[in-house]
């Protein structure tokens, strides 16, 4: 759901000089997406929310909310050519990837991913993670849409489903060192 300010349309005051409306005066619209609110994207057991995929940002940021199951592995380790990848454990613990380093990111870690950095991440423990995920810029959005659309049958992503998919978002793979 989306809650807006007026748009209305500018006018001309009595110098010829075009005058604001409200809308303007206001700023740009807001978005206020509450719980249980969103796209819902599934992919395997991971249920992704998108709490906003670049069309109220000017494609500058997308962010999303995913629940991983317990015992999910993740994507196979890749890089992004052309966006920055942003997490947040909001609970649980989730596994990152980054080359040949491991981190263990409990509830309140922020994971930063700057464009080039191979990385991936999993959760390996028993019980759910939650974390929010931003892009900057937003294009990773879609991708999770495209992956989920590859997947129409219910069943997991394979490792060569992400990859096929990911090449069309400027991502490649990243073989850990010494593999």
């Amino acid at each position: 759901m989306t809650d807006a300010a007026n748009t209305g349309t500018g006018t001309t005051d009595s110098t010829g000089t075009e005058a604001g409306t409200e809308a303007e005066a206001a700023g740009p619209a807001v978005v206020v997406v509450r719980p249980g609110e969103g796209e819902t994207i599934a992919l395997g057991t991971t249920r992704m929310r998108v709490l906003e995929d670049g069309s109220h940002t000017a494609h500058r940021l997308g962010l999303t909310e995913s629940v991983l199951a317990p015992h999910t592995p993740g994507p196979p380790q890749h890089r992004h050519a052309r966006h920055d990848e942003g997490f947040y454990v909001l609970s649980g613990t989730v596994r990152f990837t980054v080359g040949d380093e491991d981190h263990e990111a409990g509830a309140g870690t922020f994971v930063m991913v700057p464009a080039g950095a191979p990385h991936t991440f999993a959760n390996t423990g028993g019980q759910p993670a939650v974390m929010l995920s931003m892009f900057t810029p937003d294009l990773y959005v879609q991708y999770f849409r495209d992956l989920q659309d590859t997947l129409a049958d219910g069943r997991a992503p394979t490792p060569a489903d992400n990859v096929r998919t990911m090449s069309r978002y400027a991502t490649r793979p990243a073989h850990r060192p010494g593999s």
